[in-house]
């Protein structure tokens, strides 16, 4: 049987999504838990493999088991021994050709920056800072020269795995909300720091250092030297995943707000 989860959590604690050699992975807790409650060894396939440091409202993981269990047990079974920053939200049975990575329509990454003098202090490592004044209407008329299908190699990491860097970007927005900037994403898939690239070249624009035509022409040139650094892991979030309405799951994603944060 195939089941399918929907999982939130911080990254800040772990190394990552993916396995490692020394268990930090995110996908090493939640593996652990799952085949001690399936009494045999679990393998999770997670829709998109966060860095470390990035957190998570809405990803999605799937697994095989022979092990029926009630859907409690895949719920408050396994969150009872997972660590507190890690929690499954839900658990549902998928069909057998279900694969929570290559059936993925579209991925969704928010991005909150706090932008003022001082860095906070009770949400750092939730939050990306910038203390000088950003334009947001600036950002947001940027952003949408990023839409669309590009080859998005200005904003791919150098160890970046993926077989090809055209992407397609579905939405860019960017916006204020009283000390926060919120940068939203949409697109088929994203590459390796992608999002990071382009949140760290976007404040250049709202930082006034650069106009909206010097970001068209990083995205053409197809050269990351060329685009600013990579932006702090602590803002970015994984909003939530899409997949095809047959298979039913869940439409649940959090809203990545925090305490402290305004909506």
């Amino acid at each position: 049987m195939r089941l399918a989860l929907g999982l939130e959590y911080d990254g800040g604690p772990h190394c990552g999504w993916q396995s490692q050699p020394c268990g930090c992975g995110i996908q090493d807790k939640v593996q652990a838990s799952l085949s001690s409650i399936a009494c045999e060894t679990i393998v999770v396939v997670a829709a998109g493999r966060t860095d470390a440091g990035v957190h998570a409202c809405g990803q999605v993981a799937h697994f095989d088991t022979r092990a029926a269990r009630p859907p409690s047990a895949w719920v408050r079974g396994v969150n009872t021994s997972l660590p507190e920053s890690v929690r499954v939200l839900w658990a549902q049975a998928v069909p057998n050709d279900f694969h929570a990575r290559f059936e993925a329509r579209s991925r969704t990454y928010r991005y909150w920056l706090y932008n003022h003098p001082v860095r906070p202090a009770l949400l750092g490592g939730k939050v990306g800072w910038h203390h000088r004044p950003l334009d947001a209407h600036d950002m947001d008329a940027a952003a949408q020269a990023l839409v669309g299908e590009h080859d998005f190699s200005s904003f791919r990491a150098a160890e970046c795995q993926a077989p090809s860097p055209v992407k397609t970007l579905y939405s860019a927005s960017v916006r204020r909300s009283a000390d926060y900037v919120v940068f939203d994403f949409t697109a088929t898939a994203f590459l390796h720091h992608m999002v990071r690239n382009m949140v760290g070249c976007l404040v250049c624009v709202g930082a006034g250092k650069v106009d909206a035509r010097w970001l068209v022409g990083v995205l053409a040139a197809r050269d990351r030297t060329l685009a600013a650094p990579t932006f702090a892991a602590a803002g970015l979030y994984l909003m939530n995943v899409r997949y095809d309405a047959r298979f039913g799951l869940p439409d649940i994603g959090g809203n990545g707000l925090l305490p402290g944060f305004e909506s």
